[in-house]
């Protein structure tokens, strides 16, 4: 693929990311109009649950784990 690019004076460009400038004014625009991702907060004891779900296909939201319920060591 590679050698194909090169011929004919193609260019390939790209960024996965906005630079600063653009993630900062997304984000203002996110703020100034209340939008958010929609998440279900799950606690420690959920987890396996949780990934059950997710090989299930039976997850609507982004799952977040709340590590405040995750136990110590």
């Amino acid at each position: 693929m590679l050698f194909s690019l090169m011929g004919g004076r193609k260019t390939l460009a790209g960024s996965l990311i906005g630079g600063i400038a653009e993630t900062q004014e997304m984000l203002d625009f996110c703020a100034e109009h209340r939008l958010g991702p929609d998440i279900e907060v799950i606690s420690g004891e959920q987890l396996n649950e949780a990934y059950e779900r997710v090989l299930a296909s039976d997850v609507r939201y982004r799952f977040v784990l709340d590590a405040s319920t995750i136990p110590a060591g």
